[in-house]
């Protein structure tokens, strides 16, 4: 695959000790490093009013009641193999993965957390927690605040709202979740960012950091979808097939699985997990059937382990 780049022009929030709180770029776009013209520098530079729609210049303020300056920047990151280098560099990756213009795991995310500062995510925009209960005062002129949380990471729909998908709370999807058309993120689900659906999809239960599910799956009420660490901690990938369904408070952690695969209720499943297979009436374990379609575990009497069976391909889909 040809290496890509990425360049977004945006709007930056940066508090009065240089601490950049967000950067919201509407329209990031790719770019082929074969065919890209280096005039410009990699990194983020500040934009004068010339360079500026607009719209995008009436954004450029400073909001004294939030001690956070406004600032317009054009971000371009020469390869997204490589690591992210600063918070504007972050968001451009977020953003590019929330519009849909990259799949989760097809650029470097590593240490995305730690180049983030931990924000009061609020309707009047992101501020700082260590001056926010004075600021609270100042912004009680605009109206009622809203606090909507205090995290490193945004909600999704305050950046990003991708055509044709439902989110019943937005503070449960963050940005730089991948949704897909068609998908529904249900009132108690949770898509993290760099995860999400590659195709319609209902999600009620959680989605960690580097979790893909495929078109036509459903993860039920209160489960959880977790992918491995390596040893320094990144989260790895883990992808669930097409057409699988994950049952109430069920789940799996670290184990990737094919098509056509189902987790019954209160099941909750890691590559160390025992489970009864009748067709070897054998225990083995979760990892024995890795990345395998067409496999339905569930409860059954007589058996304290969960049982293991196979079930027939959908639509004739070869197992």
């Amino acid at each position: 695959m040809t290496s890509r780049g990425a360049i977004g022009i945006g709007i930056a929030s940066i508090a009065m000790d240089g601490t950049v709180l967000d950067t919201w770029y509407p329209e990031p776009e790719l770019f082929d490093r074969a065919l890209w013209e280096h005039s410009r520098s990699q990194g983020t530079v500040r934009l004068g009013g010339r360079e500026l729609s607009a719209r995008m210049l009436s954004l450029v303020k400073l909001d004294e009641d939030r001690l956070v300056e406004q600032v317009a920047v054009r971000t371009i990151i020469d390869d997204l193999d490589d690591p992210p280098v600063d918070a504007h560099d972050v968001y451009l990756r977020l953003h590019l993965l929330s519009h849909r213009l990259v799949r989760p795991h097809e650029l470097n995310m590593d240490g995305t957390l730690d180049l983030l500062a931990n924000v009061v995510w609020t309707n009047k925009g992101p501020c700082q927690p260590e001056n926010f209960e004075w600021v609270r005062t100042s912004l009680r002129s605009r109206g009622l605040i809203h606090v909507y949380c205090v995290d490193r990471l945004p909600r999704m729909v305050d950046y990003v709202v991708p055509s044709g998908v439902r989110i019943s709370e937005a503070e449960r999807v963050r940005l730089g979740a991948y949704l897909a058309p068609g998908t529904s993120v249900l009132r108690e689900g949770f898509v993290s960012f760099n995860s999400g659906t590659l195709g319609a999809a209902k999600v009620e239960g959680r989605l960690s950091s580097g979790v893909v599910i495929g078109e036509g799956s459903e993860i039920g009420l209160s489960s959880t979808i977790m992918s491995p660490r390596d040893e320094l901690r990144r989260r790895l990938p883990l992808s669930i097939g097409r057409n699988c369904t994950f049952g109430v408070s069920s789940g799996i952690i670290g184990v990737s699985v094919g098509d056509n695969f189902h987790i019954g209720n209160n099941i909750v499943l890691d590559d160390e997990t025992p489970v009864w297979f009748p067709e070897f009436d054998e225990l083995r374990t979760v990892k024995a059937i890795e990345g395998e379609s067409n496999w339905a575990i569930r409860r059954e009497v007589g058996h304290y382990e969960p049982t293991a069976r196979r079930i027939p391909p959908l639509d004739g889909a070869s197992g």
